[in-house]
């Protein structure tokens, strides 16, 4: 029997919405939504009073809305969210080395090693929740469990909830202890669970299992045969409350993309080539601001109806620069007839490594990049010394000081910040919005 461990699941209570609070204290105890204020926008993130009439994260703009018609509508702001991260995280590696960040607003931390000096594990989940508060002006909530399966089960039990009379505040700390996991876990819905989706969850309805007590009553064989062999396993074990999974301090990005949700359909491949550069050089960029190179470069595209398709490939050496990257974009992008318009478009990079010790100049050829026609535009692959040179200038100046002369323009310097619009569209100055201010 392996030793047992101290795992802490901290996820931030509406950390996006918290954050704006901070800069904007007298919105506190209004609805305030995050996200894109457009009539194609998404929400982001929701106050408790804002989910208190049924407005939740990634729902469509217009609905929260129509849902709340007096809620406080915000545009995102990702670098602040990010430097709040920041904060926060430093407060997590001060009371362990072990930290998983998951995400801007919630990590594991295994606290095991920390307990013979800092007092129980549930002891030091509140010392953390006092600390970011008194610390960075924020709150959160924490599930402590001997693993990370359950300790983010009991973290979601601690967070607030949202009634149709307000918010309700939760514990703060919740504890599922060894000898307790069984019967807390056993009572839950087995969606509950980690990959539990939708289509996981109509087959196990199919096979009569609606808890997480009717799972683990299920031979592990029969989840395999209906599931797949590493599916059924998977949920078989943590039906019994067993992961194993170490909390990984050193894992990184697995990929880092950026998309844009247009304001209205786009049909004019031009245009489309241009937005894909701004993507394209946004994600070249933080590539290298995360000192990573991409062995893989793909596109997503959405059409009007909604139909989503992504094209990928990878080049004959890894990349970081944003042209070589859009000129792959690009490439891919001739592939998919845009004529019925596009409502969606994005870049990605993935397989993210660390730069070879001499870093090959990209071949922009058609067998290099195993595109079906020639590329619409073929830079020269521009030196280490110039790409340092423009990252100098934009860390001195703002993203928007230097950029490719395709982008030229105000509007064109603006959009090019990464981040301005992950949500969709902003409300046109035309257009009719909610409370925006």
């Amino acid at each position: 029997m392996p030793p047992s461990r101290s795992i802490l699941h901290v996820d931030m209570d509406a950390f996006f919405v918290g954050v704006e609070l901070l800069d904007r204290p007298e919105l506190r105890g209004r609805p305030v939504v995050v996200g894109g204020a457009g009539r194609r926008g998404v929400v982001a993130a929701a106050s408790y009073e804002a989910r208190s009439y049924g407005v939740f994260s990634a729902q469509p703009m217009a609905v929260a809305r129509r849902l709340c018609p007096h809620a406080v509508i915000l545009d995102g702001r990702h670098d602040r969210y990010r430097e709040i991260s920041g904060q926060v995280m430093a407060i997590f590696r001060d009371v362990t080395p072990l930290v998983e960040p998951l995400s801007l607003d919630e990590a594991f931390l295994d606290v095991t090693g920390r307990t013979r000096g800092l007092g129980p594990a549930p002891q030091i989940a509140q010392m953390i929740r006092d600390r970011v508060l008194q610390e960075v002006g924020l709150s959160c909530s924490v599930g402590v469990a001997p693993n990370k399966f359950l300790a983010k089960l009991a973290s979601q039990r601690a967070k607030p909830t949202a009634t149709p009379t307000g918010p309700v505040p939760g514990p703060g700390v919740l504890e599922i202890a060894e000898d307790a996991a069984l019967v807390f876990l056993h009572a839950l819905p087995v969606e509950a669970i980690w990959g539990v989706g939708p289509a996981t969850l109509t087959k196990l309805q199919q096979l009569g299992i609606a808890t997480v007590a009717d799972l683990a009553d299920i031979d592990a064989e029969v989840l395999v045969r209906h599931l797949g062999r590493a599916s059924g396993r998977h949920l078989a074990a943590l039906a019994w409350g067993r992961d194993d999974r170490p909390v990984e301090s050193s894992v990184g990005a697995k990929s880092i993309s950026h998309e844009e949700t247009f304001p209205e359909d786009i049909a004019d491949r031009e245009v489309l080539e241009r937005e894909l550069l701004r993507l394209a050089d946004s994600v070249g960029q933080r590539l290298r601001d995360s000192g990573v190179v991409a062995r893989t470069i793909g596109i997503k595209v959405r059409f009007a109806g909604f139909r989503t398709v992504t094209r990928s490939v990878t080049p004959a050496a890894p990349v970081d620069d944003g042209l070589l990257i859009a000129s792959i974009a690009q490439t891919l992008l001739a592939e998919v007839e845009v004529a019925g318009g596009i409502r969606l478009i994005g870049v990605a990079a993935s397989q993210l490594i660390d730069p070879p010790a001499t870093q090959l100049a990209l071949d922009l050829t058609e067998a290099a990049v195993g595109a079906s026609g020639p590329l619409r535009t073929s830079p020269r692959p521009r030196s280490p010394e110039l790409i340092d040179t423009l990252d100098s200038i934009r860390s001195r100046f703002g993203r928007s000081a230097i950029g490719p002369a395709r982008l030229a323009g105000a509007a064109g310097a603006a959009a090019s910040e990464p981040g301005t619009r992950l949500w969709g569209p902003a409300v046109p100055v035309d257009e009719p919005g909610g409370s925006q201010i």
